[in-house]
């Protein structure tokens, strides 16, 4: 879709390591890319020089480019260290302590010392005020203005920035959570302001609370950050409008992303979760794991029957990082994904047991792996794949960054192949095979509490790390399929404009199916459907070309999780209840392989997803951004491989000069600008209609 007629549009997405830009004209595919290094201290530095490098590259203006879709790891940055505003919380009197009281549950029963994360809002700024509203709205007791004017000054006066107000049961009647943000208001309006009730107006009042402060606590910091580079690209002459990328993989206004910032702290994976699906259709591939390695993390996730598996809650800033349970819990929409530490500049070392570990520190942007040259000391994944021959030196980032293979041996020998009595390759080896097993037993692990085979599946690879490491990962876990798509190394930035403008809203309504008020349920969705539509709208789509879908979250009464169930569209009747507890059934029985008829269906959280058109672009080949080369074949290079015990003699190919049909057996490098395929030994590569290569791994 077109803004303002006019039909370029950019996506921006600012990893750990490195800030990906990709830059497309809708019309004729034409396609512009670029990496640059992020700079951590201000972010939006390395976006303003990207679009800068792109605009040379593409010989345009500003003026050209009519949205830029971005995504940003500011949110999660944030609360991961701690460097969000003073925030203060108001909730009902006798409740300041839920953040901390959590579920009372240990992530670890066997951990005596186990910490719980620290609350984003400290005690002594979270305060309770008289007040009751009851679990179906009536209002029990009035709010005391009073005593909660008092409780906003003496906020004021500890020059909280930030406020979140989380009162019990607000999901059923806001009313009161309104009246208080109209108080601070009025004694300074100059604080930031989050509900409950509008940042998730749902039950369970530790994740409700949990994620209004942390949507409070960022907020200030990512309304700055997106005037800030609104304001600059405006500097550069862009006259169109800027978008950001949500967690559960649709895109909305900044301004929207402004008041409701928590929306926003998956945004990059996700994207890169929609190009994955987006590039298995390409492939005649819908069922699918999506592997994204980064310079920092991994991320793994399941794509079936074409579409991303998604939750409505996770954890961010865990204390210890990979134990689910240890970290601040937020109940956003988001597309499910498993995070590794595992990346291109995950740290090498030896530990107090003098055995081999690799990440989950990493060396980042600054300084970097030891092979830039910039002042990094530790061996990293990076600096062992140069030492393996799977990156060429003179050709990363296609040659507009070198590396120094002597600094990586360097970094390596020292801290690890000396003091560990190994010989260079067989410690830079140990890297690889470490940082692999890593991801390989995080996707079993996910697989089996999916229930699936991974062998049945395609692995499809994102990410400038991906492709070098995909082919080991496969073999591991039995896959015989890899999807190689185009530009792997910048797929994230892809994916957010290959995703329609969308937004997902809910509310819990807690009743058994028999006791439903059919005309309760009407009007709330009623509600939320125009409410989303406003919002849908605003991103520039037409009405007559939003969607809707309904979901409800359903369970057996008495049990604590809900199963997802689709909800008839247009007005229910009574005929409609039937239908879902026929859907209920259904999804019941596939996941738990059973029924329990003699127990009432309980329904909680009602949704409804309204979404815009998905993006039709024109995907071809080859990036004009890269100069043409005579003839595919580069040369040959020694690499590193384990099933041959040793380096192998191997073709390295400019993957540009492919053409759809051509084919090639491994061992063998495929060199782009933005990552390099390694395939070994047992690979045949097939170039599709698209320039991405299919690998089937021979038996």
């Amino acid at each position: 879709m077109k803004m303002n007629g006019v039909p370029y549009k950019l996506g921006v997405d600012i990893g750990g390591t490195f800030t990906d830009l990709v830059l497309i004209h809708e019309e004729t595919g034409a396609i512009y890319i670029d990496k640059v290094l992020t700079t951590p201290a201000d972010p939006s530095q390395a976006v303003l020089k990207g679009v800068q490098r792109l605009l040379r590259k593409g010989d345009m203006i500003a003026e050209n480019i009519g949205r830029v879709i971005h995504g940003t790891t500011l949110v999660a940055n944030a609360i991961i260290e701690r460097k969000g505003v003073k925030t203060g919380l108001i909730t009902t009197r006798g409740f300041r302590d839920v953040l901390e009281i959590g579920r009372e549950q240990r992530y670890d029963i066997y951990d005596l010392f186990a910490r719980m994360p620290t609350p984003l809002v400290p005690r002594y700024l979270r305060r309770g005020v008289s007040e009751r509203v009851g679990a179906d709205g009536s209002i029990i007791k009035a709010l005391d203005t009073e005593e909660t004017q008092a409780v906003i000054r003496d906020l004021d006066h500890e020059k909280v920035e930030a406020i979140a107000v989380s009162l019990l049961h607000s999901f059923r009647n806001p009313k009161h959570e309104k009246v208080v943000e109209d108080l601070i208001k009025g004694i300074n309006p100059r604080i930031i302001v989050s509900l409950s009730s509008e940042v998730v107006p749902e039950i369970k009042e530790y994740e409700r609370t949990s994620t209004a402060v942390a949507n409070s606590y960022v907020r200030p910091l990512m309304q700055y950050y997106l005037i800030q580079l609104e304001k600059d690209l405006r500097g550069l002459g862009f006259e169109g409008t800027l978008f950001m990328m949500l967690s559960d993989g649709g895109i909305t206004t900044a301004e929207t992303a402004a008041k409701f910032p928590i929306r926003v702290i998956e945004s990059g994976p996700a994207g890169g979760a929609i190009a994955a699906s987006c590039y298995g259709e390409l492939a005649n591939q819908r069922d699918l794991i999506s592997f994204d390695m980064g310079g920092t993390t991994a991320k793994i996730c399941m794509i079936k029957e074409g579409l991303p598996l998604k939750i409505k809650q996770f954890e961010t800033a865990r204390v210890y990082r990979f134990k689910k349970g240890s970290g601040i819990p937020l109940k956003v929409p988001a597309i499910e994904l498993i995070e590794i530490g595992a990346g291109g500049g995950s740290i090498a070392k030896i530990n107090n047991l003098g055995l081999l570990t690799v990440g989950p520190g990493s060396a980042g942007a600054d300084p970097g792996p030891a092979c830039y040259g910039r002042g990094g000391l530790e061996p990293t994944v990076t600096d062992a794949d140069l030492v393996l021959g799977y990156l060429n030196p003179d050709y990363f980032l296609g040659g507009e960054m070198k590396l120094n293979p002597e600094k990586a041996r360097e970094a390596i020998a020292e801290k690890i192949a000396r003091p560990m009595g190994l010989s260079l390759p067989e410690a830079a080896w140990g890297i690889n095979e470490i940082v692999n097993e890593n991801m390989v037993d995080s996707a079993r692990v996910y697989a089996m509490e999916k229930g699936i085979d991974p062998a049945k599946f395609t692995l499809v690879v994102l990410g400038g790390a991906g492709p070098v490491h995909a082919y080991g990962i496969a073999l591991k876990l039995k896959m015989q399929n890899i999807l190689y798509p185009m530009r792997a190394g910048v797929l994230s930035a892809l994916g957010f404009l290959l995703a329609p403008a969308s937004f997902e809203l809910s509310r819990s309504y807690v009743t058994v199916l028999e006791k439903l008020d059919i005309g309760l349920v009407n009007r709330m969705y009623q509600e939320l459907e125009t409410e989303g539509l406003t919002l849908v709208e605003q991103a520039g789509v037409r009405r007559e070309e939003i969607t809707f879908s309904r979901i409800v979250g359903a369970r057996y009464r008495g049990q604590g999780y809900e199963v997802e169930v689709p909800v008839p569209k247009g007005r229910l009747t009574l005929q409609d209840l039937d239908e879902i507890q026929e859907r209920f059934n259904t999804e019941y029985r596939r996941i738990y392989n059973r029924l329990n008829d003699d127990i009432e269906t309980e329904l909680i959280d009602w949704r409804v997803v309204v979404s815009g058109p998905i993006p039709h672009l024109r995907l071809g080949g080859n990036s004009p951004s890269v100069s043409q080369q005579e003839g595919v074949f580069k040369g040959h290079r020694e690499v590193y491989f384990p099933d041959s015990k040793g380096y192998v003699t191997s073709a390295v190919y400019d993957r540009y000069q492919f053409r759809p049909g051509d084919i090639f057996d491994g061992p063998a490098v495929l060199e782009e600008k933005e990552s390099t395929v390694v395939i070994g030994p047992k690979g045949h590569g097939v170039i599709d209609a698209w320039g991405n290569v299919m690998v089937t791994i021979k038996e």
